[in-house]
């Protein structure tokens, strides 16, 4: 059976190789000797292969990217050290092993070839994120294959357990693997560094190394997300498939050195990892799942006690928002707390969500796309938390925080100006392709003249055109505030 050895947090400044500092390295070479300690122990595993995450791969918002090509090169020209250069062999089989893992747990995995690449738009090369590690693993060994991963935009959830996948992937190619989450944590510490200065930098450097340090995970899925943001950091999303490629496993991570005196935080950190029995979970195929199953448990138990005494229809869209962001894929089967009239009926339905008061989703149909009801509130509850444009998707840190909305509309009707009435009636604005709506009792919309303002801009009309204007009322279930 194969296993992955030996685990490490790495950097990746590109000042750190002589070729690109040309003698600035010298301030940082604390986290040289790390580096270089490091190395000295992978040569001493000698891998078949190495794994690396990386932040500067090709970056994707729903799907974590992973070479698939015999073959990878790249230099650091762009750091003005063409000379500098690197070819590696990718293990194909384990590539396509963690793929196949992937997919099955519904996490997408978008394979990177050179055709792949041109056709979305990226570089198909090496990036720093994985060349500066390897530059210095490469002085002690080199004879081992690479698999090359970009975490992509998930939530932690997904990546945590594509971490899990990985490790799953690895005793079944029975590949002796060194991991190596690469990223640099907070970008933000000093004045005069290459980012604003944030308070937060040094706070959640502090907090990261520690939480590692003592092996605690819900801890690092449970950070300040507001603190999280504000670090601009790069690594922590490498950290989570670290973490999943760990479950099952109580492990302390030692710090080998930490510098920050570039204005960005460098963690070098190796893991003392040791089977823990209890955690493995009987029949899912791997020694892990339950932590990460528990913290899910915990988090759907408390969000489902505080929705459970809500509105039926309130209560759906809450509920499929959380199996959505659980499970990464909608919900399929309808609860049995649904009506026979939500089974039964097919009308337009908008869901909308507010945190702290603050629109935070909202998405819906002017007339029904699906065959009841309660799927198209089940639907437009996803759209409205995880597709609205105008913002991030919804996490699952949120979840208890929201303030759910659903308002199922009547037939919309054709209305004169006269018949408007924007506390009563919603409004549909309409010219050619180009549609509008508004629901009715908004805050801030008083007047029949805002209304249509509104409306119109949404849909791109003119104001001063020709457009066919209907209304329709609604029947609005909300959300009790938290």
């Amino acid at each position: 059976m194969g296993r992955i050895s030996a685990y490490y947090a790495l950097p990746h400044p590109p000042i750190i190789l002589p070729e690109v500092g040309r003698g600035e390295e010298a301030a940082i070479q604390e986290t040289i000797n790390a580096f270089y300690k490091v190395s000295r122990e992978i040569a001493d595993i000698r891998p078949d292969t190495i794994i690396i995450v990386t932040p500067h791969g090709p970056m994707f918002q729903d799907t974590v990217a992973i070479v698939k090509n015999d073959e990878i090169q790249g230099d650091m020209s762009q750091f003005r050290a063409p000379g500098v250069k690197f070819r590696t062999k990718i293990d194909m089989d384990l590539t396509d092993r963690i793929i196949q893992l992937a997919e099955e747990q519904n996490i997408a995995a978008a394979e990177i070839t050179k055709s792949s690449a041109r056709r979305y738009g990226v570089s198909f090369e090496l990036d720093h994120g994985t060349m500066v590690p390897m530059y210095f693993v490469n002085k002690e060994f080199n004879e081992y294959q690479l698999v090359h991963i970009t975490y992509g935009l998930l939530s932690k959830i997904q990546l945590y357990k594509f971490g899990i996948c990985i490790q799953k992937a690895v005793e079944e190619c029975k590949r002796n693997v060194v991991f190596i989450a690469s990223g640099a944590l907070s970008h933000r510490l000093i004045h005069d560094g290459p980012y604003s200065y944030s308070p937060y930098g040094e706070k959640f450097d502090n907090e990261i190394k520690r939480l590692l340090e003592e092996g605690d995970v819900e801890g690092i899925l449970s950070m300040d997300s507001v603190m999280i943001r504000e670090a601009g950091e790069c690594a922590l999303r490498s950290y989570y498939i670290l973490l999943g490629a760990m479950d099952g496993y109580d492990f302390k991570g030692q710090t080998l050195s930490y510098q920050g005196n570039f204005g960005v935080g460098y963690l070098v950190m190796s893991f003392h990892i040791e089977k823990n029995e209890e955690k493995s979970t009987k029949g899912q195929g791997n020694k892990a799942g339950s932590l990460i199953d528990r913290i899910i448990r915990k988090k759907e138990n408390e969000f489902q006690n505080k929705n459970i005494k809500k509105n039926p229809n309130v209560r759906l869209a809450g509920d499929s928002l959380m199996y959505y962001l659980v499970h990464g894929r909608n919900m399929k089967y309808i609860p049995s707390y649904v009506t026979d009239d939500m089974r039964n009926e097919k009308r337009g339905v908008f869901v909308s969500l507010k945190k702290n008061g603050n629109l935070r989703g909202c998405i819906g149909t002017i007339v029904p796309t699906t065959d009841s009801l309660a799927r198209e509130i089940m639907r437009n509850a996803v759209e409205a938390g995880i597709y609205d444009p105008r913002f991030q998707p919804i996490t699952l840190k949120e979840l208890n925080e929201l303030e759910i909305s659903v308002d199922i509309l009547t037939e919309p009707e054709p209305a004169e100006l006269s018949q408007l009435d924007p506390k009563k009636y919603g409004v549909i604005v309409r010219k050619g392709n180009q549609t509008g709506l508004l629901l009715p009792d908004l805050e801030g919309v008083d007047t029949v003249e805002a209304q249509l303002n509104i409306a119109l801009q949404k849909a791109g009309i003119p104001p001063d055109s020709s457009y066919s204007i209907e209304r329709f009322q609604v029947i609005r279930y909300e959300d009790e505030k938290p």
